[in-house]
């Protein structure tokens, strides 16, 4: 009998692309609404959580919604169903529908949402904007027989350490003796309990990101042949890969305040923007950031942005930004929907690669509050 997809699996994917450490502390993402092992046949994607989206979704037959905004956002203290948040809750549990919340860790994830708007927008040499998450980065250095090296570091290497940029299994090795006494009840892979051996081991060192450390660990121990292998981990200081908020980029062709506005509607599909005017002739670097960013005109200076493309600017960040040399296009906080898109077709990709069935559609309700009359 085929198994059934589970809102489990599907937030695996989720999870593997987004992780939550990503997201920002006071950022209630993950499962909302539902339980991880309830089916999720069809998945219904969507910026937003409405009662009509939640329709939408009863009406498809999907078992998951995936959102970006959370609809819970603050701890609820009642549900009462004479309130929409209470109605919403009411209905996804009524019709079977659990509700995944991935936000400010998409907007952080490699290929996430701030990613989707610059790739859009057509930009080039893309770096992050402000940098919110740095993986750790540590040293593992485990003591290993010499029958032994070739399985222990295989093992390590399979488990994700010793990858360093397009390596992977990247390990060194060091000669040496190692001493040790077997005290009563021990059962010594080598020598005899009360006896004092030297044996000649490896020390094999690998690199490893903090993600993964439990992981690696346990396939050391797991592959090496001792009752008690002698192992360090050691904290680097090193650079290895930064995640952060926001991106940076270049245009193509340098264009001009207004024509640089005029493509933003074009590509991000908004019939009208608002446009702060920094004094530059022309704008290149350009950057980009979903939702409200207005806290975040310091760092587009930083990067040396002509540039921001971001909602939900206030009166005084516009002047402050316009004093300061830096334009401003403001298309609104739903330019975020192109997660939509982008989230069905990532999700497909990797279900198909992990083997599992499960349909994903795009939510056609549009959730933008605002009218332009």
């Amino acid at each position: 009998m085929e198994q059934k997809t589970t809102v489990n699996d599907i937030t695996r994917l989720m999870e593997d692309w987004a992780p939550k450490k990503f997201a920002y502390d006071w950022d209630p993402v993950g499962l909302q609404i539902g339980r991880p092992d309830a089916p999720a046949g069809k998945v219904l994607v969507t910026l937003d959580v409405t009662e009509e989206v939640v329709r939408e979704a009863s009406e498809a037959g999907a078992g998951l919604i995936i959102a970006h905004h959370p609809p819970l956002f603050r701890p609820l203290k009642s549900v009462r169903t004479d309130t929409p948040h209470g109605r919403i809750v009411e209905q996804c549990l009524r019709n079977g529908i659990s509700v995944y919340v991935a936000h400010t860790n998409l907007d952080v994830a490699p290929g996430g949402v701030n990613d989707m708007l610059a790739q859009r927008l057509g930009l080039s040499r893309i770096s992050t904007l402000e940098e919110t998450y740095r993986e750790p980065l540590f040293k593992l250095a485990v003591f290993t027989p010499h029958d032994s090296v070739e399985k222990v570091r295989k093992a390590l290497g399979d488990a994700g350490a010793g990858a360093i940029g397009d390596y992977t299994h990247c390990s060194y090795e060091l000669e040496g003796t190692g001493r040790f006494t077997p005290s009563d009840g021990a059962d010594p892979y080598i020598g005899s309990v009360g006896k004092e051996e030297a044996v000649s081991e490896t020390k094999v060192e690998v690199v490893l990101t903090g993600s993964i450390r439990d992981r690696v660990e346990r396939a050391m121990i797991d592959a090496h042949p001792y009752e008690e292998p002698a192992y360090d981990f050691f904290v680097l200081d090193q650079r290895l890969e930064e995640y952060g908020i926001g991106r940076v980029g270049n245009l193509p062709d340098p264009m001009t305040l207004e024509a640089f506005a005029e493509h933003v509607k074009e590509r991000l599909g908004v019939p009208a923007l608002r446009a702060v005017d920094g004094g530059k002739e022309e704008v290149r670097t350009v950057a980009v950031l979903g939702g409200s960013g207005a806290k975040y005109v310091g760092a587009a200076i930083g990067k040396k942005a002509d540039v921001l493309v971001t909602g939900d600017i206030d009166f005084h960040t516009a002047q402050d930004a316009a004093n300061l040399g830096l334009s401003i296009v403001d298309p609104g906080h739903h330019i975020e929907r192109i997660m939509v898109g982008g989230v069905r077709e990532r999700l497909e990709k990797d279900a198909e690669k992990a083997g599992i069935n499960c349909e994903f559609i795009e939510s056609a309700i549009v959730t933008e509050p605002f009218r332009f009359m």
